[in-house]
């Protein structure tokens, strides 16, 4: 009965994200606001509450995807290890342009200095304009390359000082695996931002992302004035550190890129989620395929998947239209042309015919670069040798299976209304075949 008469007290209630949830309730005429420790979080102390504001997103954890916490932990350790790297690579480097020794020239250092940069500026123009459109879609390998590549750029600061008549040339080198890092290292990071914001707060995410960072490089910085006098006039233990600041560097941004569960398909991830499909009937979750997805770039030889390509790649001669059009009445083209596989899409194909063409190409990849070695969907393809009826014969095998498998891909929850697919930008209109 006293339960009641609380309840009938209560006329409001609000929360907090799922961290606070305050109640109203009316008592003798009188509105009183009072805590709800039954559908409130432990909230911690008042620092607790500050420090949350200050570093986390609004809204978090609801406001960010679910490994956000995971990947954050392991960036901001792999960030601790680069700033205290950084310290030793830039220490050695005012050594190598004469800091500390009277008979170099401020005129000498400055040279060396503008050399270094010009050069950086020029390798982050031409990165930007050979990589940029493939760091959305690799941007856990791309990410994982820039750090591997800015240790490589560190140890090379620190050992160029022991190479004096090659300094210049060394630290010019080093410059533009630098620039090439400041090109990956931003765009996949703004990449991973994008999956992470859950509420369109990438601004937000970002900004605290930025504050992270800052609070970890004031750390690094403190423990750097404490190593200073270490490893001033002791090459040893500077190599020593640094070895020991690379291998943390590298392990932990190999497990930040292994906590990313992204939900977009890119090549890599489609691939596997498609191949488990067709062997063994099961579809992977985002969890799942994202722990079999490769991290590092691979320069292994495959059969070359082509998106967007234009008509005159797949057709050379009217006869040929025909051929790619024989049980083909998707918007899109497909061909195998020099040994790659190359996909036409037309001007009015959707999200879905583009993962569709690229589920379709990827099962040609496979049967080309297996050969016969394959199971299940793919080894009557297999036994098809003329390219035009190998490709003719896909059509047929992805009509079957593509409704089923996208409408799985939906309960897995993929997302299937945008993909990372790193299609060209080339669409095509063709005269269909004539009746």
């Amino acid at each position: 009965m006293d339960e009641m008469e609380d309840r009938e007290g209560v006329f409001a209630t609000e929360r907090y994200g799922s961290q606070e949830s305050w109640k109203y309730l009316l008592k003798e005429g009188r509105m009183k606001r009072q805590k709800d420790v039954e559908h409130s979080r432990l909230a911690g102390n008042s620092i607790s509450g500050v420090f949350k504001s200050v570093f986390l997103p609004q809204g978090y954890p609801e406001s960010v995807s679910e490994d956000y916490l995971q990947y954050q932990f392991w960036d901001t350790l792999q960030a601790f290890s680069s700033s205290l790297s950084g310290t030793l690579a830039t220490q050695a480097s005012l050594r190598g342009v004469g800091v500390g020794n009277q008979e170099a020239t401020v005129a000498a250092a400055t040279i060396t200095w503008i050399i270094r940069d010009g050069t950086g500026m020029l390798g982050r123009i031409l990165f930007a304009w050979l990589k940029g459109s493939r760091l959305d879609s690799e941007a856990k390998k791309w990410r994982l390359f820039a750090d591997v590549l800015n240790d490589s750029a560190m140890f090379m600061e620190i050992a160029a000082p022991h190479f004096p008549p090659f300094f210049t040339l060394i630290v010019c080198i080093a410059g533009i695996f630098k620039s090439i890092v400041g090109v990956a290292g931003g765009a996949t990071r703004a990449a991973l931002t994008v999956h992470q914001a859950r509420r369109n707060n990438m601004a937000d995410i970002s900004a605290k992302d930025g504050s992270q960072e800052t609070l970890v490089n004031l750390a690094g910085l403190l423990v750097s004035l404490a190593l200073i006098p270490f490893v001033t006039d002791n090459p040893l233990l500077t190599f020593i550190l640094f070895f020991l600041f690379t291998v943390l560097h590298l392990f932990a941004n190999y497990k930040a890129v292994r906590s990313v569960v992204m939900e977009t398909l890119n090549e890599a991830r489609l691939s596997i989620v498609l191949h488990q499909y067709l062997l063994h009937g099961q579809l992977l979750s985002p969890v799942e395929a994202n722990k079999k997805e490769p991290v590092f770039l691979s320069f292994q030889r495959t059969v070359t998947i082509k998106l967007g390509v234009r008509l005159g790649d797949i057709v050379e001669e009217p006869g040929e239209l025909q051929l790619a059009l024989k049980n083909n009445s998707k918007p899109y083209l497909i061909g195998i042309k020099n040994g790659s596989v190359c996909v036409c899409l037309g001007s009015d194909a959707s999200v879905h015919d583009e993962i569709m063409a690229a589920c379709q190409a990827l099962c040609l990849s496979t049967v080309l670069h297996n050969g016969i070695s394959l199971d299940g969907a793919l080894k009557q393809l297999s036994n098809t040798r003329d390219p035009w009826e190998l490709v003719s014969q896909s059509h047929k095998m992805i009509d079957q299976l593509f409704q089923t498998f996208v409408k799985e891909l939906d309960q897995a929850k993929w997302q299937t209304d945008r993909t990372l697919l790193n299609w060209n930008e080339w669409r095509v209109e063709w005269r269909k075949k004539r009746s």
